[in-house]
């Protein structure tokens, strides 16, 4: 299925039914009053959070969404019938904004989370409403309140503890595949991943976090280059980002240090915010130094790069480094949230054991 992270829409409530104007008319009783009745309410519109589903193409064709308008009142003190509600669902982490004012309507950030983006109209009222001491014989009536009308912005954000950034063909994927179930595509060409794809990574029987890996940026994302800023909208709810850098490039005429410099320089156009996460620099494709040289190209990489708060040099293609690295990680995501609960992993994706023999 094809990932889809932003839609519109457009949701229309249902209006009120209209009060009714009758009065009673039977055999033998010749002033039998006002009995009409209230017009039913209008029908709303609901969106609820489902971690069963991990896309928003279900909003890529369909896009208005009308709830059924409430029935007019009759005579004989018969109310209308209410419209029906109808329910929209959408993957866990959508943002919904309104088009118009900007306004954030909902977050969708745990499963089953409910929130109404269209009120119904209310019902009319009927003359029997009217009815008093010195108004007998009430004409009056009134008409249904229409329903809500809105335009919304639908916007996917991923959830994830841990955020893989970094150039095309830095190893993300390769990362990913080794450190949890997750199995990406892996190739030898750049941009090899088109879309975010989520891995969850267990450390023992109650502990584990969950790795988003998005595809790369390089220079002069900002203004489009590549894929652009489009995907970095998914590290956004991430505890921890990990920058991963080819320390082994095929090509002897790119440098890694200015890569690495680029990356950080285009995160921070993106977003201050996600600029100042805390963000540990991964050192990658150490198989591919030979070890005699091994020490001096990393030792040369970090007095180039400059002051880090924390490295790692791993090999994500033969898992040397895998350990140390998912350890940490897993440190570090228990300290920053202690309240939290262990991942669910009953309906997300699947999960895969760095540290068992």
């Amino acid at each position: 299925m094809k990932f889809f992270d932003e839609a519109r829409i457009e949701v229309v409530a249902g209006d009120g039914g209209n009060g009714a104007a009758s009065f009673r008319r039977e055999k033998f009783i010749p002033k039998g009053g006002p009995d009409g009745g209230d017009g039913g309410r209008g029908g709303s519109v609901w969106v609820v959070a489902d971690n069963n589903i991990n896309t928003l193409i279900d909003f890529r064709f369909k896009r208005i969404f009308r709830a059924q308008r409430g029935e007019n009142g009759m005579g004989k003190d018969r109310y209308g019938k209410g419209g029906s509600d109808i329910t929209l669902r959408m993957p866990v982490g959508t943002v919904i904004t309104d088009q118009e004012t900007g306004e954030r309507i909902a977050d969708l950030d745990e499963h089953g989370k409910r929130v109404l983006l269209a009120k119904g109209g209310d019902g009319g009222w009927g003359n029997l409403h009217f009815k008093s001491s010195t108004n007998r014989t009430p004409r009056q009536r009134t008409l249904g309140r229409p329903g809500e009308h809105h335009y919304l912005q639908l916007e996917l954000k991923v959830l994830a503890d841990v955020g893989l950034l970094g150039m095309p063909n830095a190893g993300k994927s390769t990362l990913i595949r080794a450190i949890s179930a997750a199995k990406p595509k892996v190739a030898d060409y750049p941009f090899t991943t088109l879309q975010p794809n989520l891995g969850v990574v267990r450390t023992d029987e109650n502990r584990s976090f969950v790795v988003a890996d998005i595809p790369g940026l390089i220079e002069g994302a900002a203004e489009g280059a590549g894929l652009g800023h489009r995907f970095l909208k998914h590290l956004a709810r991430t505890h921890l980002l990990l920058h991963l850098v080819d320390i082994a490039p095929f090509d002897e005429g790119v440098d890694p240090v200015h890569e690495a410099r680029a990356i950080v320089d285009e995160l921070r156009r993106y977003d201050e915010a996600l600029f100042e996460k805390p963000r540990w620099l991964v050192l990658n494709k150490l198989d591919l130094v030979p070890e005699d040289e091994r020490q001096a190209r990393i030792e040369a990489f970090l007095d180039a790069y400059g002051a880090i708060d924390r490295h790692f040099v791993i090999s994500a293609m033969s898992g040397d480094g895998c350990r140390d690295l998912v350890g940490a990680i897993q440190t570090h995501i228990d300290a920053h949230r202690p309240q939290a609960e262990n991942i669910d992993t009953s309906d997300g994706p699947d999960e895969y054991d760095p540290l068992a023999p």
